[in-house]
């Protein structure tokens, strides 16, 4: 596991930086991790777990329509 900033964390998931922090707002995003006290950063696997759940949920609409 590695800890990704936050443009690597726009270069895998396609989202703005703005999104990003949205959906975390709302509740839909992995929270990052501090740390230092201005920075922030992500674990590679809750990135990746976040992104196939994406997959998952669209495959799943795709085969009910």
């Amino acid at each position: 596991m590695r800890l990704l900033r936050i443009d690597q964390v726009k270069e895998q998931t396609g989202l703005s930086k703005a999104s990003i922090y949205k959906q975390i707002r709302l509740g839909n995003f992995p929270s990052g991790v501090k740390i230092t006290s201005r920075s922030t950063a992500w674990p590679s696997d809750h990135i990746e777990d976040w992104i196939n759940k994406q997959i998952a949920r669209s495959e799943q609409r795709q085969g009910n329509e």
